[in-house]
């Protein structure tokens, strides 16, 4: 069923060990004592402060209209006023994507505009009312306060406590000296005060201060984690949206796949077997007319004909063959991909480890794909050896390409990965390339299965 394989071991590869790895940064300092001064911390500690005063605004107003044009919907000016409402807060709901853009590094995409079937302000207002986005972004502004308020109280209280305390030996004398008190009064009644103003005391102030400023990341991490929740599900385009907008973009790369299939097909035809067949039956024509006056050179002409009409089938095999080949659809992809294999510039080992076939469509995507990744083999990779790997984990057929060449492939570079990258993104799959400087390069494909 299936040859050796490759150095590496199958089980390392499906592991995913080393795609889509990369060498990690080192640091000086671990990330528990890093985090306090990195600017995520100060970006989203930033974020945490904005959030009060901005979220006040807009409950405050969000309530005042709300209230105000259910009050007045026993007149016609309820109306009118609940979409300028809904409208203000899809205003907001911009500010907040940019806010959490920038600051928590979250792209969120803009929900689809509201637009009127006739275009004039009563069928805007009737198409603002009936807009489920609209109302997530009001639900936004009435649910977001009481957080902004909570995450405001708690992320300045840890902040300043923490960061007061740590350096609480460098202005203590502020105490005795301004004040008329010896420190910070630790207790207090009529009879005795305690007051950190020791030595020791001073330092186990900084300690604790220095332990609230390490775990005080974590919190804000933690705080701006609800925000990000919040923000990408209420303020960016449905479920249904998004999946309708990714629908129409994979269908026009269907389209364009398939025009460009149909037109490599006819040049192929054209400039290729068609052409030798003209010429075949022009070879021909003029053996039929030296047939009665030179016979030698007829049947000259004739022979060298058959082996125009042997180049011109292989021709046309191939063709077939790279349309949708025979023996996938025959004997499956462990004979379809041996078949590629065999006709590669190096050596290649095949597994394929199948209970079953995955649907034709599928089938025929995998086949295609490791085709261009041994093509790709075979012209840059400068390998002496690769392998194929196809295996199935849960509902996803995985294929994997390695080969030990030079490396260096890169998806966005142009090159024929990124059109591969959309094809399997039209179907719902992944490529994922790891191929650094000097290799080795390991390509994986995931395809849905469908039965």
């Amino acid at each position: 069923m299936a040859t050796a394989y490759g150095p590496d071991t199958r089980d390392h590869q499906r592991s995913g060990a080393g795609f889509g790895d990369r060498p990690p940064v080192k640091h000086f300092l671990p990330a528990a004592l890093r985090a306090p001064l990195e600017g995520r911390t100060w970006r989203e500690f930033g974020y945490l402060l904005l959030g009060l005063p901005i979220s006040t605004i807009l409950f405050s107003l969000s309530i005042a209209l709300t209230s105000l044009g259910i009050g007045m919907l026993i007149t016609f000016l309820g109306v009118p006023i609940l979409a300028g409402t809904l409208a203000m807060c899809r205003g907001f709901g911009a500010l907040e994507r940019a806010r959490a853009r920038g600051l928590l590094g979250l792209e969120v995409a803009e929900p689809a505009p509201v637009r009127g079937r006739t275009g004039g302000l009563m069928s805007w207002v009737g198409a603002v009312l009936k807009s489920g986005v609209s109302w997530r972004h009001l639900l936004y502004a009435l649910l977001h306060f009481p957080w902004a308020v909570f995450a405001f109280v708690v992320s300045l209280t840890f902040w300043s406590y923490g960061w007061a305390a740590l350096t609480y030996p460098l202005w203590h004398w502020i105490f005795p000296t301004a004040v008329g008190v010896q420190g910070i009064q630790l207790y207090g009644d009529d009879h005795r005060q305690i007051y950190l103003d020791s030595t020791f005391e001073l330092a186990a102030t900084a300690v604790c201060g220095l332990v609230v400023v390490l775990i005080t990341p974590w919190i804000i991490r933690g705080l701006t984690s609800v925000d990000r929740m919040m923000v990408a599900g209420l303020l960016g385009p449905s479920r249904l949206a998004t999946r309708v907008s990714e629908l129409e973009s994979d269908r026009g790369v269907v389209v364009d796949t398939a025009a460009a299939d149909l037109r490599r097909i006819e040049r192929d035809l054209h400039d290729g077997a068609q052409a030798r067949l003209v010429a075949l039956a022009m070879d021909l024509g003029l053996a039929k007319e030296k047939l009665t006056d030179d016979p030698e050179a007829a049947a000259r002409m004739v022979d060298e004909a058959h082996g125009e009409v042997k180049v011109a089938l292989q021709e046309l095999r191939d063709l077939a063959r790279g349309i949708h080949p025979a023996v996938l659809t025959d004997r499956g992809l462990d004979a379809a991909l041996s078949a590629i294999a065999s006709r590669c510039t190096v050596p290649v080992t095949v597994e394929v480890d199948l209970a079953s076939r995955p649907a034709q469509a599928i089938e025929g995507i995998a086949y295609f794909t490791v085709s261009e990744l041994l093509q790709n083999v075979s012209k840059h990779a400068h390998a002496t050896h690769a392998s194929v790997d196809v295996w199935r984990a849960a509902n996803r057929l995985m294929l994997q390409v390695t080969d030990n060449g030079r490396g260096g492939a890169d998806v966005s570079s142009g090159s024929g990965l990124a059109g591969l990258t959309e094809r399997l993104d039209a179907v719902d799959g992944v490529l994922v390339v790891d191929s650094p400087q000097g290799g080795p390069t390991r390509i994986t494909a995931e395809l849905p299965w469908r039965g």
